[in-house]
């Protein structure tokens, strides 16, 4: 006989958890218990909302499922923003949640919320567990759902009684089979062919790569189909690190603040190939102007993304590295499109990323130019939501996947640093940096507990400017400089984490910054940079909200 806790933990071992995130209370008591004794490494943070971004972060980093466990009522309601930023970015966690007694479900009990009702909307799909030998069972199903087909959040909700009552240990099925659960892999030859038809007759192809590629691991297939036939690339937000960031024809990101040369290669490409992306607002701009000469080809593994913001000309439903293998095979050697290549290598010569370098001040996108030279893209980066993650994305040279990890969909603020400590568990073998604003860090700063409990070696970089800084830059550009509560006071975040027992450097001038950046990656533990920038810094190139995205304000015509 075995308790619910028992097949629990167990259940979570068959299925390669060696990590989870959590927070203990009243109705989550017996897993407690019985994880003292569990070889399961469990991480205590200070916030249930860092447990879910922890598990989130492990997930993006390693390629596999994320846990998180909290109490019920307050505890787990409180991871919901985490949740719902998996489901956004197509992120496996499973989050286990603790609930009142079965007995006492539905008369408003202490710590009583209807956590499967909540969280309804933003799951791939939650479990209320009420019979006790249905455990293994529903944890095997919620892996199995969590990190199939396009990846996201699973609930489980486990009632106090189903864990205390004990029961003949269940058979565990072998195989999970979910009626009406079938993701496509394969692509459809049909369609397949008939995008080999488009590509070879492209005279301006372009690949238009999201974080589909990165999920289903086809980097290695992205970068052949590009470098074999000559076709540039231009990845998301979340795409970032598909193809290496010094390839020759990697164009950067698109979008609002994609650089300029992709966003002119995509208003005048011919073929558009759209590779596990969906065509988010921040990417297309005013729609109807995005790719307006191009036929397009949509990969996705998720049927109800393609047509959903953008009329597609070839739609092919499957796994990104699948149906990119089958492309590859079926795709004969072509002329690698040099006139289309040349026009390109001119508008990146003439429209480079820039910023005002020569005039005395602590610029951010120097700063990350520094951290590029001294890490030279063997790190993982994560950031926080808003000017810092722009800059990132723009300044960093990525050159793997999996080593950028940010919050897309959801832009959620506080999410990188208990990300990062996420994705330190699931890459311990590198450094682990976490680029933050002085605003988002304040959100989940408590994790600094965390991180000096567990001697984390998580650095984290404050772009300290004493403002919301992106809501600030739109105050300025859109709002006749009304910085209406986007001001905030001076903050020592060095002695914040001084009272921790981390260490920091407080940084001002820009010879200041590598010998800083050199002893946060010498210190073994946590270590917190407090970057004094220059105030009124903006992230250019900028798409204003409705305009098209060659309409950029910080860019120029193209040449």
């Amino acid at each position: 006989m075995k308790t619910g806790a028992k097949l629990l933990i167990e259940s979570l071992q068959r299925e390669g958890t060696d990590t989870l995130f959590g927070y203990p209370g009243g109705s989550v008591l017996p897993i407690y218990d019985e994880l003292y004794d569990s070889p399961l490494r469990h991480i205590l943070v200070r916030h249930e909302q860092a447990a879910a971004h922890a598990a989130d972060g492990y997930a993006r980093a390693s390629g596999r499922v994320g846990v998180c466990l909290a109490t019920s009522g307050p505890g787990a309601c409180n991871l919901v923003t985490g949740i719902a930023t998996a489901y956004m970015d197509s992120v496996p966690i499973v989050a286990i949640t603790g609930q009142v007694p079965t007995t006492m479900l539905g008369n408003d009990a202490f710590q009583e919320s209807d956590i499967q009702g909540i969280t309804m909307p933003i799951t791939k799909h939650n479990y209320l567990v009420k019979d006790t030998s249905d455990i293994p069972r529903v944890i095997k199903e919620a892996f199995y759902i969590a990190g199939t087909g396009r990846q996201g959040p699973v609930l489980v909700d486990l009632p106090k009684d189903v864990n205390t009552r004990s029961v003949k240990e269940p058979v565990v099925p072998e195989k999970v089979v979910l009626r009406g659960y079938n993701p496509t892999y394969k692509g459809n030859k049909r369609q397949i062919d008939r995008a080999i038809e488009l590509i070879t007759a492209a005279e301006r192809p372009l690949i238009y790569a999201g974080g589909g590629v990165i999920s289903s691991n086809a980097s290695p297939e992205l970068v052949a189909f590009a470098s074999g036939h000559g076709i540039p690339v231009t990845t998301t937000l979340m795409g970032i690190g598909c193809i290496p960031c010094d390839h020759p024809l990697n164009l950067g990101m698109l979008g609002m603040h994609g650089t300029e040369y992709a966003n002119f290669a995509v208003t005048e490409c011919d073929l558009l190939i759209a590779i596990g992306a969906r065509f988010d607002d921040r990417v297309t701009g005013r729609i109807e102007t995005f790719a307006p000469h191009a036929k397009i080809i949509h990969i996705d593994i998720d049927p109800a993304e393609i047509g959903k913001n953008k009329r597609v000309d070839v739609p092919i439903v499957g796994d990104t590295k699948a149906v990119l293998a089958d492309i590859i095979a079926g795709l004969a050697k072509k002329n690698a499109c040099e006139a289309w290549q040349k026009r390109i290598r001119h508008w990146k010569q003439n429209h480079p990323l820039r910023y005002g370098k020569d005039n005395g001040c602590l610029h951010p996108q120097f700063i990350l130019q520094q951290m590029n030279e001294l890490l030279k893209g063997d790190a993982v980066i994560v950031s926080e939501v808003g000017q810092n993650q722009m800059w990132t994305a723009q300044y960093f040279c990525f050159r793997h996947p999996r080593t950028w990890i940010t919050s897309g969909g959801l832009g959620t603020m506080g999410y990188g640093f208990p990300a990062a400590i996420g994705a330190h568990f699931a890459r311990p073998d590198v450094p682990v940096f976490d680029v933050a604003g002085d605003g988002s860090i304040q959100m989940n700063i408590q994790e600094m507990g965390t991180v000096a409990q567990y001697k984390i070696p998580v650095k984290i970089a404050i772009l300290n400017n004493m403002y919301l800084g992106m809501v600030r830059q739109w105050q300025e550009l859109f709002y006749d400089r009304r910085y209406s509560y986007t001001e905030l006071p001076p903050v020592e975040f060095v002695k914040i984490g001084q009272a921790y027992g981390i260490d920091g450097i407080k940084v001002e001038s820009c010879d200041e910054v590598m010998p800083a950046l050199k002893a946060a990656v010498d210190c073994d533990g946590p270590f917190v940079l407090d970057f004094r920038i220059e105030r009124e810094e903006n992230v250019f190139p900028m798409v204003p909200a409705g305009a098209a995205i060659n309409e950029m304000i910080g860019g120029h015509p193209p040449s």
